[in-house]
């Protein structure tokens, strides 16, 4: 009997594989509704494109808090 394939790591690993999902959404979502929003009042989209800027900043924080937790908890 063979094995095929070996699960080798840290529950951690997995852990910021999960965490990184929450931050691809809000990613998203931000982009979704400046795209909607500029559709809708073009006169804007400066303003809009800022303040979306600025909440994918605070949106990819908590993908750089997951890296941060994974190196901290991991030995």
């Amino acid at each position: 009997m063979s094995v095929l394939a070996e699960i080798s790591g840290n529950i951690a690993t997995v852990g910021y594989g999960l965490a990184a999902i929450g931050p691809a959404i809000g990613v998203a979502i931000v982009v979704g509704k400046t795209i909607e929003s500029t559709a809708r009042q073009p006169e804007l989209a400066g303003k809009l494109q800022g303040m979306m800027w600025i909440g994918i900043a605070f949106t990819e924080m908590l993908a750089l808090i997951g890296v941060a937790t994974y190196f901290i908890f991991s030995n």
